[in-house]
C-alpha cells in the first residue's frame, strides 16, 4: 500500500489516500473502512437518460462517487472488497441516498474520510503504517498434502489464504499392480507441480513449506528437482534451497498450525509475524497448562488483569484479535482500543493484534479474541460475575 495524502484532526477526525498496490493491501483495507464512514473511490454505473421523444437508453460510465458506507464484503480468495452505502454527493450522474457498491481495486487510489471523536483511533492509524510498512513480512507457501490430496496455501503477513487445493485419485497398492499406484502417485505429483508453479514467481526467492505425514513430501520434493533437471528449468532448480520437508498429521490445511512449530520452520520463519505470532500463542497455552495464575483470556479477565497493573513491563504481553476491532458498535470498538492504549502507552507491555486469517489468531478467537500473559500471577479473575454486554465474556473451559 502506498500513501498517498493524509490529514488528522485533534478530535480524531480526518482522510487518508491510499493507493493498493498487491491483494494483501485490500486485506488492511478491508480492517480499515468501518460503516458510517465516506469512503471516495472511482466506480461504474449504469445510467439511464431519456430523449426528447421520450425514447429512454442506459450506458455505464466511469465516474468518482462516495458513499456513506453500510456494509462490506470481502472475499478472502479472490482479494476483492466491495463497500455498499449510499451515495453522500450529488453529481451529474447520481443523486444523494442513491445506493450504490463500490468495488475497490488495485492501482486505483480511494479516499476514506472518517469523522467524529476519536473515529482515527491508535488501532486504525497503526494499520495505516502497518500496510504502508515497504519492510513487510513476504509471502511463504506451504503444499500440505498426503497421498491424493494438497493443499497450496501462502502465509502473508496478515493471512493465511488457501489458493488451490489438489485432489487425483491413486490406486492402492495390490499384489502384482504396484505399477498403478506409482503411476497414479506420478500425476498427482505432476499436477501438483503444475498448479504450483501457475501460483508462485520462480524468480522470487520465498520458502515453500513442503509437509505431510510419512514421506509424501520429501517423494514430492525428489520429483520437483527430477522435474527441473529433465526438463533443464534453471529457475526452478534454483528453488532448491528454499524447498524445507516438514512432518505433518494430516494433508489438510489445519496441520499448518503444527508445521509453524517445528524447529527447522521456526529457524527459517524466526523473523516473520506470523512465527511470531505462533510463539506467542504457544507461550501463552504453555503457561495456561501450568495453571499458575500467568495466563487468563476472555474480555473480563483480561480487563481485570490489566487494571491491576499485570500486564505491563517485564514480560505483560496482551494478545487480541483484530476481528474484535472490526465491530459495528462504537462503543465496543472503543473499549478495545483504550485497552490496548492503556497497556502499551500506560503500562509499558507489549500488545500484539492477531490476524483472524492466520491459524494463531483462530486460536484466540477460540478463547473469545482476548488473552494475555501476566508479568505477575493472579488468582480468581474469574470469580465475579462476568458482564453481559459483550458475548463470549466469561472464562469458558477450553481443552489444551
Amino acid at each position: 500500500m502506498r500513501l498517498i495524502k493524509q490529514s488528522f484532526e485533534r478530535d480524531g477526525s480526518g482522510f487518508v489516500t491510499l493507493f493498493p498496490e498487491e491483494p494483501e493491501d485490500m486485506w488492511y483495507a478491508y480492517n480499515l473502512v468501518r460503516p458510517k464512514d465516506l469512503l471516495r473511490a472511482s466506480a461504474l454505473r449504469r445510467v439511464t437518460t431519456e430523449s426528447s421523444t421520450g425514447s429512454t437508453s442506459s450506458h455505464r460510465v466511469h465516474t468518482t462517487l462516495t458513499i456513506r458506507v453500510e456494509s462490506l464484503d470481502f472475499d478472502p480468495q479472490s482479494s476483492q472488497l466491495h463497500v455498499s452505502g449510499r451515495i453522500a454527493e450529488e453529481n451529474k450522474f447520481t443523486k444523494v441516498g442513491q445506493y450504490h457498491t463500490l468495488d475497490l481495486e488495485l492501482l486505483r487510489n480511494f479516499t476514506l474520510e472518517k469523522d467524529g471523536e476519536e473515529a482515527w483511533d491508535s488501532v486504525a492509524r497503526g494499520i495505516i503504517r502497518e500496510s504502508c510498512d515497504p519492510v513487510k513480512s513476504g509471502d511463504v507457501w506451504a503444499v500440505v498434502m498426503q497421498e491424493g490430496l494438497a493443499n497450496l496455501a501462502v502465509l502473508t503477513g496478515a493471512r493465511t489464504v488457501l489458493r488451490q487445493r489438489v485432489e487425483v485419485a491413486i490406486p492402492r497398492k495390490r499384489g502384482g499392480r504396484a505399477g498403478d499406484h506409482d503411476k497414479g502417485l506420478e500425476k498427482f505429483f505432476q499436477t501438483t507441480l503444475d498448479t504450483l508453479l501457475r501460483q508462485i514467481d520462480l524468480n522470487e526467492s520465498k520458502p515453500i513449506l513442503l509437509a505431510s505425514p510419512g514421506f509424501t513430501a520429501s517423494s514430492f520434493q525428489k520429483f520437483i528437482l527430477d522435474t527441473a533437471t529433465r526438463t533443464g528449468n534453471k529457475a526452478l532448480m534454483a528453488q532448491k534451497a528454499n524447498l524445507v520437508v516438514v512432518h505433518s498429521s494430516s494433508g489438510h490445511l489445519h496441520s499448518l498450525n503444527e508445521i509453524l512449530q517445528t524447529p527447522e520452520v521456526i529457524a527459517r520463519l524466526k523473523d516473520t509475524q506470523y512465527a511470531r505470532e505462533a510463539r506467542l500463542m504457544d507461550d501463552f497455552m504453555n503457561l495456561l497448562r501450568k495453571d499458575d495464575g500467568r495466563a487468563w483470556y476472555g474480555p473480563n479477565e483480561v480487563e481485570k488483569a490489566v487494571e491491576k497493573g499485570a500486564v505491563g513491563r517485564g514480560g505483560g504481553v496482551l494478545l487480541i484479535s483484530n476481528a474484535l476491532f472490526r465491530a459495528q458498535d462504537v462503543a465496543i470498538r472503543r473499549r478495545w482500543v483504550r485497552l490496548v492504549d492503556k497497556v502499551r502507552d500506560v503500562e509499558g507491555g507489549e500488545v500484539r493484534t492477531l490476524s483472524s486469517e492466520h491459524e494463531s489468531g483462530k486460536r484466540l478467537d477460540g478463547l473469545g479474541g482476548i488473552a494475555a500473559i501476566l508479568t505477575f500471577p493472579l488468582d480468581d479473575l474469574d470469580d465475579e460475575e462476568p458482564e453481559t454486554d459483550t458475548p463470549d465474556s466469561n472464562r469458558n473451559d477450553v481443552q489444551i
